[in-house]
């Protein structure tokens, strides 16, 4: 007679808790990174609420990131990464920036964002 064994043995749970403590890493990895994705974000809303329909020039718009970056203290992405161009009736706001985050040895994450608003005249 056999009794049956339930639950998970010492290596499985070490094994569990390895996985596990993995994923935590990568997420406390890569959340400063998208915290400041989300800077960006603000960024370009803000600029859309300050400029859209007011007819600025890009200069304008450009001295407008400027500032709010130096505000926000932001280094992942510069002000080169920030395009405006002409679309339609006025501008697209467009910021393409990628970031690479170490995470074990040899091992990285690279993170790609693309964010846009266009400002209308």
């Amino acid at each position: 007679m056999y009794k049956k064994q339930r639950g998970m043995t010492t290596i499985g749970m070490i094994l569990a808790a390895a996985i596990a403590g993995l994923i935590v890493f990568a997420g406390l990895r890569l959340t400063p990174v998208y915290l400041g994705a989300v800077k960006v974000s603000g960024v370009l809303k803000s600029v859309h609420t300050e400029f859209n329909g007011m007819n600025p020039s890009v200069k304008d718009i450009k001295l407008a990131i400027s500032r709010r970056m130096e505000l926000e203290m932001l280094e992942a992405v510069s002000n080169q990464d920030f395009k405006v161009t002409k679309a339609g009736k006025g501008y697209l706001v467009k910021v393409v920036y990628s970031e690479k985050v170490p995470y074990i040895a040899n091992i990285s994450f690279v993170v790609d964002f693309e964010k846009s608003v266009e400002i209308t005249r």
